[in-house]
């Protein structure tokens, strides 16, 4: 447009900003190393939307767990300046407050959902504070906890879509695929993880390919740095953290990833094969923001190409989360974008090697926000 202007990036490389469409933010402390409820509060929502956006991430999609709802919808409306754009599910649903996840300081945040009804009136209040998605955790924990009924999920779905609202349901360990299937039949959106319980079968290929619209949000578990990330990581992360991260990477180069991760690997490559839209969520919440990178290069890693690691990060998010004005660097789009000092098609890691962000037109003081991450950090 006139007036703009013009910045020489000869030699660079540049991406869409990223998207991460599952994360957990607000209860970590990352400084001090705490997790709590106590630490969701506006300051620490914001730094971790600022963490984001250093890493490159332009808009991430907090999938439950929203401790204080109330703020969690009034930042959802708010856009700060050098952190990326915050949505939302709010609390999420699972069958009771304590079927979520069971970390103490995670354990009785979700909505509750016992019956049809109580499901329906849920998404019609979540309606009305103009949530993103509608989160559902289908999770028994191993039978310690109930699991949201399929009649209670399948009144969810429907109210959900009568409304034009879109529902992505978290996956267990035990019962995932099982589960799944019933769910795709039901009419869910997408999934908030991959299988993670069992490998793959025909039968759910066969579902699949019947309903393409269906997406995945895969999640890779395991330790999700190599040592070669030290480093970098060390520009925002305090001491402890990286002995912490240095330990994890050590374990994995002696051990090998473990038979978790390579059955999520397996199972992420058989759902592209099955050509099912895969998108990107690190699942982070105590790990803010630099997961993104390691997240993208493990699933180049488990049979995408380097193009389609970064597409499910940035075009494929953005149209899993209605986000018109990004995913792609064209005309008419937020100009939120990633400059790299190198090819990630060349090598994927390469993502983690920025020059600058620029979010809606502007470019990140990276420098400055190193600081305050690092402040008063021993």
């Amino acid at each position: 447009p006139a007036g703009a202007g013009r910045v020489d990036l000869s030699g660079k490389t540049v991406i869409p900003a990223l998207i991460d469409a599952h994360q957990h933010i607000g209860l970590t402390n990352v400084k001090d190393g705490t997790h709590s409820k106590d630490n969701y509060t506006l300051s620490n929502l914001v730094e971790h939307l600022e963490r984001s956006a250093y890493h490159g991430v332009a808009a991430t999609m907090s999938l439950g767990l929203e401790f204080d709802e109330a703020l969690a919808f009034e930042l959802r409306n708010e856009v700060f300046a050098d952190a990326a754009r915050f949505l939302t599910s709010g609390r999420g649903i699972a069958a009771t407050p304590l079927a979520g996840p069971q970390q103490e300081y995670r354990l009785g945040i979700p909505r509750g959902a016992g019956t049809e009804a109580v499901g329906r009136a849920t998404v019609a209040e979540l309606d009305g504070h103009g949530v993103d998605i509608i989160k559902i955790w289908v999770d028994d924990r191993g039978g310690t906890v109930p699991k949201l009924e399929p009649n209670v999920y399948r009144a969810i779905i429907d109210e959900a879509h009568a409304r034009g609202m879109r529902v992505a349901s978290h996956l267990g360990s035990t019962s995932g695929l099982a589960d799944a299937k019933d769910l795709i039949r039901a009419g869910i959106d997408g999934f908030a993880h991959t299988i993670r319980d069992r490998d793959i079968d025909e039968e759910f290929m066969a579902l699949v390919r019947e309903h393409p619209e269906v997406w995945t949000i895969p999640n890779l578990p395991g330790s999700p740095v190599t040592l070669d990330d030290l480093p970098w990581l060390g520009e925002t992360l305090p001491p402890f953290e990286i002995e912490n991260l240095r330990a994890q990477a050590e374990r994995v180069e002696a051990e090998g990833p473990g038979a978790f991760f390579e059955l999520q690997c397996r199972n992420l490559a058989r759902n592209r094969e099955a050509g099912m839209s895969i998108g990107m969520g690190t699942d982070s919440g105590v790990s803010v923001a630099w997961t993104t990178h390691t997240e993208i290069r493990d699933m180049a890693g488990c049979g995408l190409t380097p193009m389609e690691a970064i597409e499910s990060a940035t075009r494929v998010n953005a149209e899993i989360l209605g986000l018109d004005d990004l995913g792609t660097v064209a005309e008419g789009k937020s100009a939120s974008f990633v400059v790299l000092d190198a090819n990630p098609l060349e090598d994927i890691s390469n993502t983690r090697r920025i020059d600058n962000v620029y979010l809606r037109g502007e470019p990140l003081d990276r420098e400055a926000l190193r600081a305050k991450f690092m402040e008063g950090v021993r």
